[in-house]
């Protein structure tokens, strides 16, 4: 009886097992896809060594790097690759690493691209190519308006309407509402001046007049004294990097800020790091992302500072973490490396990351998220090291980006 009670128990069991596994649902298939050249692979064209070496450079190789670890560091069972180069902030030098690129190293996609006339240059490539080409450190509003390459440029971070509706906008309310600009003498300053001038003439300020500077300028003296002379209550600096800490260091030491408020239109928090708050203090700035604001925010700087010589991460580096892993996403989804398919599911799909929450990328390539007002902190009221900033304001992206139906790129311009 003993053994027929366990015989039975033995086929019950059998019986189950069997039940259980027809029932048990499949396990998920791999995602299935081909690569063009059984690889996929990324090239991050930027400053290394020279005045945006901090805004972008190594840390915006190690952002790429990491999104590409973060994915898995494989596509469709094959490894994704991560190459960089220096453009030396020439856009000639630019153009001819990135055809090299294109034509010789099968790289389906270019990331950062910083410097407007550098990203100016690589983005008409990439529509002659069929390349897409992302950028994230250049700011000029041209590459979304009368030089847009829709299909295949993406502009991903902030551009020069951006911050202009936000520093600007928040300057002249506070007062600053005669202004005289400080401008880097290429596409970025130009553009930049101008967005801000339109805004600041629009909230009812005036333009006391403007000095242009060459790129890496090592001498503001000359171009300091004439912003000293026009009396305006508000110095523009329509410059970034190395020129803005440069011009910011000379203006302290004129004593112009005795007199005369200054306004950084494009600053990141590495530039404050590199200035020091009793110098820094006080200037409104905007950025799109900042490493205090949330446990997220926080989690992702310490991981970065640790591979990155102890320096935080600034609102351009995550970008290019953003973007990468946009593009990975999309990749994965439509299962090819071609460019169409692909740029058209970045677009479909809401960008939801550290960076970005509820950003949408628009065929006109730019990608809309919000951005935030920030007061740089006095010494006395910052914690420790990279405790630099006081939130004053969130600006939703439709309100601190161009809208689409005011573009000026030929596909969608109105009229």
């Amino acid at each position: 009886m003993k053994r027929k009670l366990i015989s039975a128990l033995i086929s019950a069991s059998l019986a189950f097992t069997g039940l259980a596994h027809a029932q048990a649902p499949k396990a998920a298939a791999a995602p299935a896809g081909k690569l063009s050249n059984d690889t996929l692979k990324i090239g991050v064209l930027t400053d290394m060594s020279g005045l945006y070496a901090d805004f972008g450079g190594p840390g915006a190789v190690l952002a790429a790097r990491m999104a590409v670890e973060d994915f898995g560091g494989k596509m469709f069972g094959k490894n994704i690759e991560v190459i960089s180069a220096d453009h030396q902030n020439k856009p000639d030098v630019a153009k001819n690493l990135t055809q090299q690129w294109f034509d010789r190293d099968n790289v389906d996609a270019t990331f950062e691209n910083l410097n407007s006339g550098v990203a100016l240059a690589v983005t008409a490539l990439g529509k002659e190519k069929n390349k897409l080409t992302v950028v994230t450190g250049a700011a000029s509003s041209r590459l979304t308006n009368d030089s847009c390459q829709p299909g295949t440029a993406i502009h991903w971070v902030y551009d020069t309407i951006s911050l202009a509706n936000v520093v600007g906008n928040a300057v002249v309310k506070a007062g600053g509402d005669s202004w005289f600009f400080l401008t880097a003498d290429y596409a970025f300053g130009h553009s930049l001046e101008k967005d801000t001038g339109d805004v600041v003439k629009a909230s009812g300020g005036k333009i006391n007049g403007a000095v242009r500077h060459p790129l890496n300028a090592t001498d503001f003296s000359s171009f300091l004294l004439q912003a000293q002379t026009s009396k305006a209550k508000v110095v523009g600096l329509a410059n970034a990097g190395g020129d803005t800490v440069n011009s910011i260091k000379a203006a302290a030491e004129f004593g112009i800020t005795k007199s005369q408020n200054l306004a950084a239109l494009l600053m990141l928090i590495t530039d404050v790091h590199a200035l020091g708050l009793n110098t820094a203090q006080g200037l409104y700035l905007s950025e799109g992302w900042y490493w205090d604001m949330n446990d997220e925010n926080r989690a992702f700087a310490k991981r970065f500072e640790a591979r990155n010589n102890g320096k935080k991460p600034n609102m351009n580096q995550v970008g290019v973490y953003s973007a990468v892993s946009h593009y990975l996403k999309a990749v994965r989804a439509v299962g090819t490396d071609d460019t169409t398919p692909v740029v058209k599911k970045m677009e479909e799909m809401p960008i939801n990351d550290v960076f970005a929450k509820n950003g949408k990328l628009r065929p006109d390539g730019r990608m809309v998220h919000d951005m935030h007002l920030f007061l740089v902190k006095k010494p006395s009221e910052s914690k420790g090291p990279w405790d630099y900033y006081k939130h004053m304001g969130t600006v939703k992206g439709e309100d601190a980006f161009q809208s689409i139906e005011k573009s000026q790129c030929p596909q969608f311009k109105k009229g």
